[in-house]
């Protein structure tokens, strides 16, 4: 076999072993780093005769499911990154290790726009075939259902190309019901046919949470499917490479995105920009302009996070989440948001895959920043506040926002899970493959 194996201790072995989650402390039994398809049979070859599990990572963000990796051969995907675009099918290709900011400004300059979620440094392929909430949702759907075709190797180190012709129950369990099929070595999806969008954000103070989210949860009951938008809690940190404006502040915030005319999404996010921010950035840009609109981090840091489903939210939910993790509250997390859902997310077809639509209207994400070990005990404290507070309104979970290890049953309605776990037995009896939230074989 042509593949080489980084073991503990060995040179290279330590750079990548790392998660996005710093506190995470991977150690598999070994790790390979392959540049092509031909390296990940032979990698599967090679788990395969030493008797150890399989899996694969880009980023490795929410990788804390994964657990133990002792018995686990490693695959980082960083050197499979070609991106290729066809502008006159409107059809993308991506190795394994391409990344949204890879992608989102290649289709950008040519007119077109991916299903793409919040950050541009999270892998394509753990984002599609996890399901994909993205800022064109709502209009457009998940990204999993957006997947063409998958190229992978299979349980028995075959190269194999799946699609709705060629194998379609294996091309269902991928989207949508994660990397516990194979190792995907490349994806092809759709892209969408738009070249400018209406984004920005609406910054107020914190002491205004209130106001602001019932306004916000008011509005999003009429707001448009063009509409994409996000209402959060979140606390700047007093570092050097946070701008002067938001250095060391706290702030209520309104994101969007509006696949409409400016003088149309004007008139539609009128209602909420009316509430007088201190600081908008709406504006008319291309679709690789919003890829830092959700200022998510771009680089490996130390955190604990926790998130749920929800169901049409009352009035009476906003005041639970703001006396749990609100400005009056003890909590110090790093943000807490509510993503409208809903619309072609909430909407099921019968060519889509496993993930064939996503339950509730909102999805909440609560996320504190851990220094250190000391300041664990509180963030998990402040982040069970949170869930806990929401209870009432539970509409389940979305894996991909996930840090603990989930059973499919909490993300899945039972004849899904049963289908899931079907195609699990067909194509993995063994259990080779290790994946986060993984598919149990029966």
């Amino acid at each position: 076999m042509a593949i080489d194996v980084l073991s503990r201790g060995s040179d290279g072995y330590e750079a990548n072993r790392g998660a996005f989650n710093m506190l995470l402390s991977q150690n598999p039994a070994g790790i390979v780093t392959p540049a092509g398809a031909a390296e990940v049979v032979d990698a599967v070859e090679y788990a395969r005769a030493e008797g150890l599990r399989i899996g694969a990572q880009r980023t490795g963000h929410a990788a804390e499911p994964l657990g133990d990796l002792a018995d686990t051969l490693l695959v980082r995907t960083a050197a499979m990154d070609t991106v290729s675009i066809d502008a006159e099918r409107r059809v993308a290709r991506v190795g394994a290790g391409a990344l949204w900011g890879d992608v989102v400004p290649q289709a950008s300059d040519l007119g077109l726009a991916a299903c793409h979620g919040s950050s541009p440094t999270v892998g394509v392929v753990g984002y599609s075939l996890g399901g994909g909430v993205g800022w064109y949702g709502r209009k457009h759907g998940l990204q999993a259902n957006r997947v063409t075709a998958v190229e992978l190797v299979d349980a028995t180190a075959t190269e194999r190309r799946v699609d709705a012709e060629t194998d379609p129950e294996l091309f269902w369990a991928l989207r949508g019901g994660g990397g516990d099929f194979g190792i995907v070595t490349a994806l092809e999806f759709e892209l969408l046919p738009i070249a400018e969008v209406f984004a920005g954000a609406l910054f107020f103070p914190v002491e205004r949470a209130g106001e602001v989210l019932h306004a916000w949860h008011e509005w999003t009951a009429t707001a448009p499917d063009e509409v994409t938008s996000v209402a959060r809690l979140m606390s700047f940190p007093p570092l050097p490479v946070i701008p002067e404006p938001l250095r060391g502040k706290h702030f209520a915030i309104v994101e969007a995105v509006a696949l409409l005319p400016e003088a149309d999404a004007t008139e539609a996010l009128a209602p909420i920009r009316s509430l007088g921010p201190a600081m908008d950035t709406f504006a008319t840009q291309p679709p690789a302009g919003i890829s830092g609109l959700h200022m998510d981090p771009p680089d490996p840091a130390p955190y604990a996070g926790a998130g749920m489903l929800l169901d049409e939210l009352p009035g009476a939910a906003i005041d639970a989440l703001l006396a749990a993790v609100g400005p009056d509250s003890p909590s110090q997390l790093l943000s807490v948001e509510l993503r409208h859902d809903g619309g072609a997310m909430g909407r099921g077809a019968p060519e889509h895959g496993a993930m064939d639509s996503l339950p509730g209207e909102f999805l909440l994400f609560g996320v504190g920043i851990v220094p250190e070990p000391a300041a664990m005990a509180p963030t998990k404290e402040w982040l069970a506040a949170m869930t806990a507070a929401m209870k009432p309104w539970d509409a389940g979970r979305y894996l991909n926002f996930s840090d603990e290890t989930e059973d499919i049953g909490v993300a899945f309605p039972p004849e899904t899970c049963e289908r899931l776990r079907a195609a699990k037995s067909k194509y993995d009896p063994e259990g080779l493959f290790h994946a986060c939230h993984p598919v149990v074989s029966g």
